[in-house]
């Protein structure tokens, strides 16, 4: 494994963040796009790729990309979304940090904006890309009600306003995120670290992304046990410290 970067963020550098667990389908498309699309100017990118223990293949295809300029870091076993996602954090060096998922159920044509409030306010924290605010296909009713019900959920418990809090786009100022101790290894992390940030006061802004929504039979692997997961997990941050 590479070793954990010491430096602090560096100044207009967005660290994408890619979680990959079995993805060997889209994986390649994905970082393609990515590289592809512009940020703002005067931003740059980094791309990390985590690979989480994957089995199928996977693994043959990042030891391309690692000798393409993109840092790879490799689970031996998988741990989950959340682990992955905590050690790409361990290794970001951006001012920025953006989760990207390694499927073709986001964007990354919407990254200027994600960007574009951090630019205009430095008092930004976290920019979630709303699902409900810009253009959805292919969302399953129950996961649509289980998106809207979590994020009633969550701005009842903190007196949010938070229009999608189950987004897979969510950028982060990475120093502020460093400074948050995280210990959730599965897809819970997030609803863990937007509840501590919550509880922090810390400024989070939607912003309309687009969203093009898979089935388990294509890959996806949220199932509807991970819904009362995430519900234990924001009331256990919502009522205890940080």
């Amino acid at each position: 494994m590479d070793k954990r970067v010491e430096i602090a963020p560096r100044k207009n550098l967005l660290s994408i963040m890619i979680p990959v667990y079995n993805e060997a389908n889209t994986l390649g498309a994905v970082i393609d796009r990515v590289r592809a699309v512009p940020v703002q100017e005067g931003v740059h990118k980094e791309i990390i790729v985590v690979d989480d223990g994957s089995t199928d293949g996977t693994e043959a295809i990042l030891r391309k990309l690692k000798d393409d300029g993109i840092r790879v870091v490799r689970h031996p076993q998988n741990r989950g979304k959340g682990a992955a996602v905590r050690t790409a954090l361990d290794h970001a060096a951006g001012e920025w940090a953006l989760i990207q998922d390694a499927d073709l159920e986001y964007a990354p044509e919407d990254y200027p904006e994600l960007i574009a409030p951090f630019l205009r306010d430095p008092a930004i924290v976290a920019v979630f890309g709303s699902r409900f605010l810009g253009n959805i296909e292919g969302m399953k009713l129950p996961n649509f009600i289980a998106n809207k019900l979590l994020t009633w959920f969550t701005n009842l418990l903190f007196h949010s306003r938070i229009t999608d809090l189950c987004t897979g786009y969510k950028l982060y100022r990475t120093e502020t995120v460093r400074e948050i101790p995280l210990v959730r290894d599965g897809f819970d992390l997030e609803h863990e670290l937007t509840a501590k940030l919550l509880k922090k006061g810390c400024n989070i802004v939607d912003v309309p992304i687009t969203y093009t929504g898979r089935d388990v039979s294509a890959g996806k692997k949220v199932r509807w046990t991970d819904f009362f997961i995430n519900i234990k997990t924001l009331l256990k941050y919502r009522f205890s410290g940080i």
